[in-house]
């Protein structure tokens, strides 16, 4: 048992630093081909009713995990084996590389007063309507989505892989994508998407909780990302998004929430850190540095709890065999 928790340990850190060293391959990712698989079967399964929406989801996620399941199974005698799978899922999963550079890129380019390739770039992030934002706005939209996507897209699949090995990184990036393909309420997706957005509300909860308190950790202003996360953290209609922008927001000591824009949608959410001065582009790689060291820590963090979580067990099984 130790030695499985130990080769789960290498395997996490070094797709970590797979996915420092070279980020998301352009073409050919574990997840985009994932999400044209669960495309394919959106095609065939679609009604408008919850129910054909849980069928959905269960069949994608749940397929998703077997097959990591049965593939970490095959190899769990072999720690080389096991440790490569390992690497190779926490890489697949982690988007904490790609999301920093896509960040720094629209920062730069609001920078230097280039509103139309922000507007351009900006779509790579996040699902808002460019062409409703001006230079302030693109900003703060990028700095919620590097606090969301740090918990969604780094942490919250380290939180499940300490829980779960490989199937638990696997299942939560499969449940995180078919939430981002259905999940949300547009007309098509409002009854279909239902089961794909709770069970991301669901799966999200400790990955979120755990961003939000290494952010206040690893921030600027450990009070202030304290204060707003207690504040305002539940004000926002995502139970997730809500601790993680605010402990972003106050840790850097900036503004966030407010009026939305998706294509032709407008949204008004609360503002958090009220009180605060407005985002501007520079604050982009200060969320961006922010969004690196809580995911150095959420490793850390997870690992380390995995690794003392079986070595209490095995002193325990040790004990009981005397």
């Amino acid at each position: 048992m130790r030695a499985e928790h130990a080769t789960y340990a290498c395997g996490a850190a070094l797709g970590f630093l797979g996915d420092l060293a070279v980020g998301d391959p352009r073409h050919g990712h574990p997840v985009a081909a994932f999400g044209r698989a669960a495309g394919a079967v959106e095609r065939g399964l679609w009604r408008d009713h919850r129910g054909y929406g849980a069928a959905h989801t269960a069949l994608c996620a749940g397929g998703a995990a077997v097959g990591a399941a049965l593939l970490s199974r095959a190899v769990r005698r072999c720690a080389p084996a096991h440790i490569a799978l390992t690497a190779a899922a926490t890489w697949a999963v982690l988007g904490g590389t790609t999301l920093g550079r896509e960040a720094r890129a629209i920062g730069g380019a609001l920078e230097a007063g280039d509103l139309d390739t922000a507007r351009e770039r900006l779509p790579h992030l996040c699902g808002r309507d460019p062409q409703a934002l001006d230079g302030q706005q693109m900003a703060r939209a990028v700095v919620e989505s590097v606090a969301e996507n740090t918990s969604d897209a780094v942490v919250g699949a380290l939180v499940w892989g300490a829980v779960g090995g490989v199937p638990g990184l696997v299942a939560f990036r499969a449940v995180n994508t078919l939430d981002a393909m259905v999940g949300h309420k547009s007309d098509r997706y409002r009854r279909y998407g239902w089961a794909s957005a709770r069970l991301d509300d669901v799966a999200g909860w400790p990955g979120a909780r755990l961003t939000a308190l290494l952010a206040t950790v690893a921030g600027p202003d450990p009070r202030g990302a304290w204060r707003a996360w207690r504040t305002d953290g539940k004000r926002h209609p995502s139970p997730n998004a809500g601790p993680v922008e605010a402990s972003f927001a106050g840790a850097l000591g900036v503004r966030l929430g407010g009026t939305l824009a998706y294509a032709g949608r407008v949204e008004h959410r609360p503002v958090l850190n009220d009180g605060a001065r407005a985002v501007d582009g520079a604050d982009i790689a200060r969320a961006v540095r922010l969004s690196r060291r809580v995911s150095a820590l959420a490793l850390a963090t997870t690992v380390g709890a995995r690794i003392a979580v079986g070595a209490v067990r095995g002193a325990r099984k040790a004990r009981r065999s005397r």
